[in-house]
């Protein structure tokens, strides 16, 4: 493992169904079937190969088509661009990082189809490697939260300092997903869960009303809990909150069945624990790893992602359809003075949504 990435995701995708065969064909190559998928692999006598049923082909090559028809669809000025941005995304070129972000970010419905091409040609090289790579992940994916105050930024400078000094390589997603009213740890963490392999709970040495803003969620979801700032006069009430996450951890339900999340004080400013909070982490990927549940996990994240995807789209585009925009406001106004039901009110959206192309 040699690449470190905080909240960071990869997205790949699994299309054929795995059986077991004691027969050995070398020459099977389902990559000439469909481009994003994994070849097969042999163990001992045993042979496991992927093969295609009759109704998952039709599936497949209906899909290909659609995403050769997006990539011709291109004008050469586009083509050129995704052609560009490619090469520079295979390379490291922070400059096209910073240009394709961009493109995915954008809401223009040309730029997302450009983007989506590729994001797909990105996937292809991707699995490629993992494929050159044994099947292993390229990356190990780290989620950070934690409430203001907690030293995020000052533990992944240090952090990543270690890191590269050991020779790996760091990348690094900035989001702000504090809750704009409280303060607090708001939703998008969750979001951020659902992207990385292993999720990190960051708490500054104090408790009752300062820790408040955390949900209990997001302790739930942590793999991971480090108490920062233990130096100096703060080791003290550092040992008392890692005392009491400690205690409570061990109430929560288990969702691991080779890892139970552990708790440790950690100082950015001295150093201290940042090598072990590695070798912790470096502990659960290969524990995950061995087990298959980083593989079984990295898979659910796909789906969740997919299904979030067309949420947003779906109310999008409900919400911009000809026959619902302009009722919206005269029907939330009728739901917040109490003359219509929440109920009423989306079933007559929705009525209207349907009766109307």
């Amino acid at each position: 493992m040699n690449t470190l990435s905080l909240l960071l995701r990869f997205p790949h995708y699994r299309f054929l169904r795995k059986i077991s065969s004691k027969s050995f064909h070398s020459n099977f190559t389902p990559r000439s079937l469909f481009p994003y998928t994994q070849s097969f692999n042999s163990v001992c006598l045993y042979c496991t190969k992927w093969m295609l049923p009759a109704s998952d082909l039709k599936r497949g090559m209906c899909y290909q088509a659609a995403v050769d028809q997006q990539t011709q669809g291109l004008c050469d000025k586009e083509q050129r661009l995704v052609d560009k941005l490619y090469s520079g995304l295979i390379q490291g070129h922070r400059a096209c990082l910073a240009e394709a972000i961009t493109l995915v970010e954008s809401t223009q419905s040309r730029k997302k189809e450009i983007a989506q091409v590729l994001i797909q040609k990105v996937l292809s090289y991707h699995r490629e490697q993992e494929k050159l790579n044994k099947g292993k992940p390229l990356a190990f994916r780290v989620g950070l939260s934690g409430p203001p105050g907690a030293g995020k930024s000052t533990f992944i400078e240090c952090f990543g300092k270690m890191l590269t000094d050991r020779g790996h390589k760091v990348s690094v997603l900035a989001v702000d997903p504090s809750s704009s009213t409280s303060g607090g740890v708001g939703q998008s963490e969750f979001a951020v869960a659902d992207m990385v392999d292993m999720f990190v709970l960051l708490l500054p040495p104090a408790g009752g009303d300062e820790l408040q803003g955390i949900k209990r969620g997001i302790i739930e979801m942590a793999d991971l809990v480090a108490v920062t700032k233990a130096d100096g006069d703060l080791v003290v009430p550092a040992r008392r909150i890692q005392a009491e996450y400690v205690s409570a951890m061990k109430l929560l339900r288990k969702r691991s069945k080779v890892w139970r999340p552990k708790v440790m004080r950690i100082s950015a400013k001295t150093g201290e624990g940042i090598s072990d909070m590695w070798d912790k982490m470096t502990e659960f990927h290969d524990l995950m790893l061995t087990s298959g549940e980083l593989t079984t996990k990295r898979q659910k994240q796909q789906k969740v992602w997919m299904w979030n995807l067309i949420q947003e789209n779906m109310l999008d585009h409900f919400r911009s359809h000809l026959a619902v925009r302009d009722k919206i406001q005269l029907l939330e106004e009728k739901v917040l003075s109490g003359v219509l039901a929440p109920g009423l009110a989306a079933d007559l959206l929705l009525k209207a949504f349907k009766d109307r192309p």
